[in-house]
């Protein structure tokens, strides 16, 4: 189990780009679905799975995604 504790963090750097990256040509409405998809990913990753940092992390993505081409 250490083991792939050790690989979480880069995972989600990659996941967290690529999901960003996504971004690039997309609307408004895209942002914040690709945001909120992003979000809840590293949310449930770094809260090894739990519902309220799913959660969390999904409203702090929408909103980063909708504020991102403003």
């Amino acid at each position: 189990m250490k083991s792939m504790q050790s690989y979480l963090p880069s995972a989600f750097a990659i996941v967290l780009t690529l999901g960003l990256g996504a971004c690039a040509g997309a609307s408004q409405g895209q942002n914040t679905a690709i945001g909120a998809g992003v979000g809840a990913i590293g949310g449930s990753v770094l809260t090894g799975g739990s519902a309220a940092g799913t959660i969390g992390g999904a409203v702090v993505g929408g909103v980063v995604g909708h504020e991102i081409k403003k």
